[in-house]
């Protein structure tokens, strides 16, 4: 049984484009800013005054910087200086 060289390709470019659907579904996911759950310099963007966007954040788990996380997560998500929030902590 032999496999031609045009077969091999047209399965190759499924697995890909099933592979590529996939990565797609998952990047759809709602996201949300959770503010005071980033370490420092870890941050996704702005985290206040004197700084400028990702990785700007000067300690762990910052009041005022920011991660992108999955919808419905970051009032659940606890850290040593309590839960995160959907609006900047003082």
């Amino acid at each position: 049984m032999s496999v031609t060289n045009t077969t091999l390709a047209a399965t190759l470019a499924l697995a890909i484009a099933v592979t590529a659907g996939a990565t797609n579904a998952q990047s759809a996911k709602p996201m949300e800013k959770c503010y005071g759950v980033s370490l420092a310099g870890k941050n996704d963007c702005k985290a206040g005054a004197g700084t400028s966007c990702a990785g700007t954040s000067k300690v762990n788990y910052q009041g005022n910087a920011w991660k992108l996380v999955k919808a419905g997560t970051c009032t659940k998500t606890k850290t040593p200086k309590g839960f995160g929030s959907l609006t900047p902590k003082a």
